[in-house]
Parts: C-alpha cells; structure tokens; sequence
C-alpha cells in the first residue's frame, strides 16, 4: 500500500525543482526583452515567490491530510496479525496543526495569483505557473495509476480487502483525483470564477470533516494529552523496573523502598509529573514486586493503542490506580565469578 510518509521525503525533492524552473524562467526573461516582437509571458520574482508558497503549501496539505485520515483508518479498522505489529504512531498533532496553518496560507497565496491573472491573463502561461503544474498533474496521476493497481493486484491475488485497505484506497483516489481535475481545468482555462469557489469550499468541507473525525476516533486535544501521560508514567514505571533489576544484580537482594535506590547509583523519576504524587515500590517477596501508578486511560479502549510502542503486552493497564506485579528469576543472575589471585613465587 501506499506509504504517506513518501510525501513528507519527497518535498525537499519537490523543492528543488520548484527552484529550477524558476531560475530558468527567471532567465527566460533576458530572451523576452532582447526580441519584442517574440514576447512571452514574464516570470517575475512576485510570480516566482507566491507560485512556489503555493505549491509548497499544497504538497504539505496533501501529505498532512494523508497521513491524517490514514491514522485515524489505522485506529478505527487495526490490521488483524498473528505476528509482531509495529507501534507507529497515533498522534493526530503534526498533521491537524500543518493543515490549519498551511490551508489558509495555500488559499491566500492562490488569490494573490488569481488577481494578478485577472489583470494579466498570459502571465498564468508563465513557465513556473506551468511547470509546477504539469509536476502536480504528473505526480497525481502516477499516485492514481498506482492506487488502482494495488487495489486490483489485492483483489486478483486474493488477498484480504479490509475495510481500512478500501478506505486508504478511496482516500488517495479521492485527493488526487480532485487535484487532476482542478489543475487539468485550471491548464484549459475551464475554471472559472464560481468553479473556484465550488472547489475551494470542496476542499474545505474535506479539511474540516477530515480533522473532526480525527478527535472523533482518537478523542480531543485533552484526550490526547491524558494518553501522553499515561506513557510518560508507563515509560517512567520501565526505567523503576530496570533499575530495581540493576540493583538485584548488584546486591542479589531487592531494594526495601524506593529510596534505597535513589541514595545509591540508580537514576529514578520518583514523581508522576501529572499529578506529582510519588510512583509507587513495594516489595512483595524476596523476588517479587509490584510496581503502581495513576492511569487516565484503560489501554485497549476506542481512543487508546492496544500497545505501547516497546513491543511489550505486559504493560497494558486499566484506568485508575493499577499495579505491575514483576517476579525476578534468580538463575538470571548468576553469581559472579569470583576473582583468581595470583600465586605467590
């Protein structure tokens, strides 16, 4: 399937030859003055500037609405596997806030353009205006060819079509479509005043409906911050458990408290930074301990990952106040060797 994530490598790339055809058209521009009667449109640096912002803010909105519905397809319909599953991750962050500052940019910038081919129609022939749009059409419809493809390829081969597979596969075909469409009526001169109108409240609806589904599956801003601590304190409970093993090692004895490491060679975040109330040690047995800790959320609910990204399922909790029971198998740590004096000659 598609990897989004190829959008975000792939802007530098786009970049780059965003500034060539610029520079080129940019010289272009000493030919147009030489020869009057063989006038091309200009390229001036307004137009070079605003084109580029323009198609930067578009690829980082296609890449961030991507990777936006393609997390929220991920959290609502999970791939069913036997096997290990990477956690990636569920953060909704990044590509809400690129959409909400990079959309109105990306408006702004097209009614700039908009005005001045108003004034002057032929400076929308211009080289850059062109070039960077022959690129998106390009690249939409490589992403449309290959969409199809892999759809078909699944279907022929048997393979399962999952409710989340169809769902990333209408997703790309319906962006990169509507970006086909608009820039292939834009090279033809078909958009006119009120299709412009249509597709830019088209596209706002999509952005719109896109980010509310998103707090919808995964919660709201302060869901997300609950869940963030949440692995603070699992993270937090981890480096207590290591230590307390490093210590066993040691000492072949469990620390009594949690102070007993803390006034020795043994780092320990003591506090859970949500609620500054101390994590809590208690030894059980001598090889046994229970590690404890205020959780905001029950893992495995609609809002939450099944795992947490160590690839480790004991660490799943409840919400509320919820305890770790660890045992420590003794013949995981052998004594150490003791040490060969030398013979006295």
């Amino acid at each position: 399937m598609f990897d989004y994530y190829l959008l975000y490598l792939l802007v530098p790339l786009f970049v780059l030859i965003i500034i060539i055809i610029g520079v080129v058209a940019l010289f272009n521009n000493r030919n147009n003055n030489m020869d009057p009667n063989q006038m091309r449109p200009k390229t001036t640096a307004k137009d070079f500037l605003l084109n580029l912002g323009a198609f930067i803010s578009l690829y980082t909105i296609v890449g961030s609405l991507i990777s936006l519905l393609f997390t929220v397809i991920n959290t609502a319909y999970p791939k069913i596997s036997d096997g290990y599953n990477y956690y990636g991750s569920q953060s909704i962050s990044w590509p809400v806030a690129s959409l909400i500052v990079f959309f109105p940019i990306f408006v702004l910038l097209v009614w700039f353009l908009e005005k001045d081919y108003r004034i002057e129609s032929e400076r929308q022939n211009s080289l850059i205006h062109k070039g960077l749009t022959y690129i998106t059409l390009f690249i939409s419809g490589c992403v449309i060819a290959g969409d199809l493809v892999t759809a078909i390829y699944y279907f022929i081969d048997g393979q399962e079509l999952t409710t989340g597979f169809l769902l990333k596969v209408f997703v790309l075909l319906v962006i990169f479509s509507s970006l086909f469409i608009y820039y292939i009526s834009d090279l033809r001169g078909k958009l006119t005043p009120p299709l412009r109108i249509f597709w830019r409240i088209f596209a706002t609806a999509i952005i719109i409906g896109s980010i509310i589904w998103g707090f919808a599956v995964l919660g709201s801003p302060r869901t997300q911050r609950l869940i963030k601590y949440d692995e603070q304190k699992v993270s937090d409970l981890q480096g207590i458990n290591n230590q307390v093993r490093s210590y066993y090692s040691d000492k072949r004895t469990l620390p009594k408290t949690i102070e007993a490491m803390s006034n020795g060679n043994y780092y320990v975040a003591k506090v859970d930074s949500q609620n500054q109330k101390q994590y809590e040690y208690v030894k059980t047995a001598e090889t046994t301990y229970n590690l404890c800790a205020e959780f905001n959320k029950a893992i495995g609910d609609k809002n939450t990952p099944n795992y947490y990204p160590y690839g480790d399922s004991f660490w799943i909790h409840p919400a509320g106040h919820y305890c770790f029971m660890e045992t420590i198998n003794p013949n995981d740590y052998p004594p150490y060797p003791k040490a060969v004096l030398p013979m006295p000659y």
